[in-house]
């Protein structure tokens, strides 16, 4: 990650908690401590944030708190072939008249593209995909109500009696923050929540997440390995992750981004 996108995703973290701690942006950058220490340095000499013992906090913190994670801007510039060609593979297994649920998320937001000469019914919680469906496709699209977060764009409820209880859908797609044995996991309580009212309303759940997500892990589990269906990744999964996921009776769609077409090869492993 460069420095730019790393200061960004520092700042941002500041904004959402009252201390962001030198360990907690290790994780969501993925570089060093000694890394992390000179740009918390540097952005405190800029008049940025303020660095305290052990990490920085913000300057103005905001009256709303934001969410834990990296913002949907820096997300949306890492991996981006493998993106495309994953979410390609998501679209494929969609007909037309469907039902269907898209998590937010920079992964789930490429499915898009492929989405514009579908005939769908599309619920999801992601600002930019329904604002890209409803302007450039033909697909009814469905968003709850609650607040919108500007730094992930997407819209969160606190409520249970929103429209998501109201809305059945064959599949849910949706990203992940780290996937291991305990199953998918994500960093913030409040998407944990919101994800969870999504995941009971959808039959199959598939999980579009890249090789480095195996190798990725956040201090929340939102559902177990035996919740998914199918995973959509590419070709730098690791063996022993492809045999946890025979071991669960997971499908394992493979999406090749190497090749110009972005051709997919699909291996069920259940």
């Amino acid at each position: 990650m460069h420095e730019r996108e790393r200061h960004k995703v520092i700042l941002s973290a500041v904004q959402a908690r009252p201390v962001a701690t030198v360990s907690d942006l290790v994780d969501l950058t993925e570089t060093s401590e000694a890394t992390i220490r000179r740009d918390i340095a540097a952005l405190h000499v800029q008049g940025k944030l303020r660095r305290v013992r052990g990490g920085a906090e913000a300057i103005n913190p905001p009256t709303q708190s934001g969410l834990v994670g990296r913002p949907f801007s820096v997300n949306e510039s890492i991996n981006v072939p493998l993106k495309r060609a994953i979410a390609k593979a998501a679209v494929d297994l969609c007909s037309d008249g469907d039902s269907i649920i898209i998590n937010g998320g920079t992964t789930t937001y490429q499915m898009v593209f492929h989405l514009i000469a579908r005939r769908l019914q599309v619920f999801t919680n992601s600002f930019p995909i329904a604002s890209h469906l409803l302007t450039h496709s033909k697909n009814s699209v469905v968003v709850p109500g609650g607040t919108i977060y500007r730094e992930q764009n997407i819209i969160l409820s606190p409520f249970e009696s929103d429209v998501t209880r109201h809305f059945y859908a064959r599949r849910m797609f949706m990203g992940a923050q780290g996937l291991g044995r305990h199953g998918l996991t994500e960093a913030d309580p409040l998407l944990i929540q919101a994800e969870m009212k999504l995941l009971g309303q959808a039959d199959e759940l598939v999980v579009l997440a890249d090789s480095t997500k195996f190798r990725q892990r956040s201090s929340l589990i939102l559902c177990p390995l035996e919740r998914i269906s199918t995973i959509i990744t590419d070709r730098g999964i690791r063996d022993e992750d492809r045999q946890m996921l025979e071991d669960h009776g997971i499908t394992l769609i493979i999406a090749d981004a190497g090749e110009r077409s972005n051709t997919e090869e699909a291996s069920s492993v259940a």
